[in-house]
């Protein structure tokens, strides 16, 4: 069960870190899963315009860990419909966030994780099963690593380099 935590609160905690082990993603992911806050530690994809890897993700254990995919920005194709958000929280992730699109919006509604993407696109990806796992990644300028922690609420995404209280 996530922790109480608000991304306010953390980054009043951590507003003078300039270490680079706290970091604010923009404003720019909105909500599709039904759960509005979610935490946990990182795993990565890296992927263009094909979810390969992001669905050979989500059907594996989750173990309460947020997915932090790199679509590239990609508005072109979906990476994560309603059957992998319906992976995704059937086998205990605690969250996706992609740097990309999802498809299936009122279905990903209903699913118990949390997914923050930047947008809709009815279109699904090519499967050619390109893509890396387990790398650092960027997401609109900010760099996430597996093992960062990521907290997700109502007023935005925040990550740290290890849990925070």
């Amino acid at each position: 069960m996530t922790r109480p935590f608000a991304t306010c609160d953390l980054c009043d905690a951590h507003k003078n870190d300039v270490s680079g082990q706290f970091r604010v993603l923009p404003p720019v992911f909105r909500d599709f899963g039904a759960v509005r806050r979610f935490s946990g530690p990182v795993a990565t994809v890296k992927c263009f315009e094909d979810n390969s890897l992001v669905k050979a993700a989500v059907d594996s254990p989750g173990q309460g860990r947020v997915l932090v995919v790199d679509g590239g920005g990609s508005l072109r194709r979906a990476l994560l419909g309603g059957n992998l958000g319906a992976a995704a929280a059937k086998n205990g992730w605690a969250g996706v966030v992609i740097d990309g699109c999802v498809r299936d919006v009122a279905e990903l509604a209903q699913q118990q994780v949390g997914i923050r993407a930047l947008a809709s696109m009815p279109l699904p990806t090519e499967k050619r099963n390109e893509g890396q796992q387990d790398v650092a990644v960027q997401l609109q300028g900010v760099w996430l690593r597996p093992g960062d922690w990521l907290y997700a609420d109502e007023d935005g995404i925040v990550v740290a380099d290890r849990a925070l209280a």
